[in-house]
């Protein structure tokens, strides 16, 4: 970098001091706790290092990186996207702006930060892997950077090594990347070492009695029953006892590669065995971004929304080219985190106000759950829930407040009077969390004001389920007075805490969530060879985007047995949940899984079979027609693919009944 390139970027550093101190002061005020982050300003090109590198400065050397970095480079180029930051969770943090962004989008990436920071370091997602590890300690973060610097350092000393050739080492990495969402993302990360799962005793060069071809007669002269017994087919050691999902730790732990001048399994080279560890460890790093990409996006969009229109952190002047830029991140087609992920925290926060409300309102001498509708005026609530024009507008109220309302921060009302700091600029630095939130308060904002009043009878009678003290209200008015105005975002500082993608759409993408923002599914129809929409039913709404990050968005595949068919072989299970593998990358995955077995190596699944006659019958009926589905079993030796049907009951327990989602937070973090 030459001097100027420095000076101009310090330049630039100068000028966003104070919005990067503002931003933290106000994401706290907020509620907000995040780690401390560092702010970087680098190029158009560092940008795209950074983004190929997943937002890290030092990585292991490897060709998915410069191809990364091409396909980033040509999205800004011939797609017209455009990177504003890249932040990553570490403790502290860091983050990189763009040097070309205009004073508005360094604001917007520095709020949008500041919520990011605080969602990995309070989300027990990612507490599953900082802390816990060994790595940074219970009470630090992650320290992902020195971590990811001291793998890549590992992996360039073995491909340096002249004892070791370095184009194998960048084929074992293809290999284990192949699978490296093959985890148990679910569980805190252990080393392979404390991970166990011992396998049995085996004799590898024992031979196979069924390609020996004896008689019953000749084996029970030849061998003793206690031999025979272990050696059968059919007799199994079952090892894992039960399926396990993390694939590469039961590689790392079992696996061996294969010996082409011995013609058999040898063990891993230590470097084979080290770099599989440490792209183990990467992966269950990153693993919780994945999990949560919805909720963390849905998150900081919120938040940065709020800071910059609600409390002007964009200047009158920049409020134009801020709205723009963010109507064309909302707007992007496809799934959009950033939306979705918005329009849910939406919904927790208005869900959250409304039973408040409700609950004080079923209070109420004479209203009832059968009643409200007509013995309540919903618009005069609304009126009443509007913050106190003090709260709305404190430059212009600042000498009304009262510094013992809890609503006040007293320190900084005394200072703003003092004129310590410009008021008009920073308001919310009068006021507390509850002030804060009584002025943002959602129900009564223009867009959601009409969610109160289209509150179901079903909504109502569940509420008033489990309320006692029923007339503890004289009037509507006094009702409204005890109303907890930070209801909602308490309730979403909650869910941030416990949930990931999966449980946060499985809990809050209700019927009422799908009518309001007219989400719908479409199929492939056969008859008409189009794709056509099928159902508004939040159930298969749900399902339709579960399937899209139910582990990752990714086949769920786990070993089911590591001595299959008593043959040292390999068998991992599909669990199918009504969606076919893609058999060619499947035979390309099994094909990379030779390699850190060193044995045969068999993947069980379930395929969907239409006869094309009965798809011409269907399509003159004007129907679809029904797929039959069977049970498949691929086996690769090392050479030669080969496929067989599986009896029914063989793949009864990968079989697809209804979407099995497993997401029961509890569960797993117990």
């Amino acid at each position: 970098m030459t001097d100027i390139d420095r000076i101009r970027k310090q330049r630039i550093a100068e000028g966003l001091e104070e919005p990067v101190r503002e931003a933290n002061n106000l994401a706290r005020k907020l509620g907000l706790d995040p780690y401390p982050v560092n702010y970087w300003i680098v190029d158009y090109d560092e940008m795209n290092e950074l983004i190929a590198y997943g937002g890290f400065q030092r990585r292991y050397p490897h060709w998915r990186w410069g191809m990364q970095y091409d396909r980033q480079r040509k999205q800004g180029q011939f797609l017209g996207g455009k990177a504003f930051e890249i932040v990553n969770n570490d403790d502290p943090a860091h983050a990189f702006l763009q040097e070309s962004n205009d004073l508005a989008d360094q604001k917007a990436v520095i709020t949008h930060v500041e919520a990011h920071a605080d969602f990995f370091r309070n989300n027990e997602w990612f507490g599953l892997f900082s802390g816990r590890d060994g790595e940074g300690g219970p009470e630090r973060g992650p320290d992902a950077a020195a971590m990811l610097e001291r793998h890549g350092e590992a992996i360039r000393e073995y491909m340096e090594d002249p004892d070791v050739d370095r184009e194998a080492v960048e084929a074992w990495i293809d290999h284990v990347l192949c699978l490296e969402d093959n985890i148990d993302q679910h569980r805190p990360f252990a080393p392979v070492d404390a991970w166990g799962g011992e396998a049995p005793e085996t004799d590898e060069d024992a031979p196979d009695l069924d390609e020996l071809d004896l008689s019953e007669e000749v084996k029970q002269q030849v061998f003793d029953d206690d031999w025979l017994d272990a050696q059968r087919s059919d007799a199994g050691v079952g090892f894992p006892p039960t399926p396990e999902k993390d694939v590469l730790a039961f590689l790392a732990a079992h696996g061996k590669q294969y010996d082409p001048d011995a013609e058999k399994a040898v063990e891993y080279e230590q470097w084979q065995r080290d770099v599989l560890e440490i792209l183990r460890r990467e992966a269950y790093y990153f693993a919780p971004q994945k999990m949560t990409k919805v909720m963390n996006e849905g998150w900081a969009s919120y938040w940065e929304s709020l800071m910059m229109t609600g409390e002007a952190f964009a200047a009158d002047e920049e409020f134009l080219s801020y709205a723009d830029h963010m109507a064309q991140v909302l707007g992007s087609p496809g799934l959009n985190p950033y939306s979705l992920g918005l329009q849910i925290w939406e919904y927790v926060e208005n869900r959250a106000n409304r039973r408040e409300v409700l609950e004080r309102l079923l209070k109420v001498e004479g209203v009832t759950w059968r009643n409200v509708h007509e013995a309540v005026d919903v618009d005069a609530v609304l009126d009443l829930l509007e913050p106190d024009p003090a709260i709305a507008d404190v430059p212009g109220h600042l000498d009304e407040l009262d510094p013992e309302d809890p609503r006040v921060d007293a320190d900084a009302l005394e200072r703003a009077r003092a004129g310590e700091f410009d008021v008009e600029t920073y308001p919310w630095k009068v006021l507390t969390f509850e002030g804060l939130a009584e002025r943002h308060y959602s129900l009564v904002k223009r867009q959601h004001r009409g969610f109160l009043k289209r509150t179901s009878q079903e909504t109502l009678e569940r509420v008033s389920r489990y309320l006692f003290d029923t007339e503890r209200y004289p009037s509507v008015e006094a009702a409204v007075a005890d109303i907890d105005r930070t209801a909602g975002w308490r309730r979403m500082f909650e869910i941030r805490e416990s949930h990931n993608d999966v449980t946060f759409l499985d809990e809050f993408l209700t019927q009422e969530f799908v009518d309001e923002h007219d989400y719908f599914t479409y199929e492939y129809v056969h008859t008409s060879r189009d794709y056509r929409a099928t159902s508004t039913d939040y159930r298969d709404v749900k399902k339709k985007l579960m399937l899209q990050f139910t582990n990752f968005g990714k086949p769920t595949v786990t070993v089911q047995d590591g001595n299959y068919d008593n043959r040292n072989e390999l068998l991992l299970a599909h669990h199918y949940n009504g969606v076919m593998l893609d058999l060619q990358q499947a035979e390309q995955v099994l094909e990379r899984v030779f390699e850190l077995w060193g044995r045969p190596v068999n993947l069980k699944t379930v395929v969907k079979e239409v006869d094309e006659h009965d798809v011409e019958v269907a399509r003159r009926r004007d129907r679809e027609p029904d797929p039959e589905e069977v049970g498949k079993r691929i086996r690769y030796d090392g050479e030669e693919f080969t496929v067989e049907d599986v009896p029914d009951e063989e793949w009864a327990d990968i079989a697809a009944t209804d979407v099995d989602y497993d997401t029961k937070p509890d569960d797993w973090l117990a």
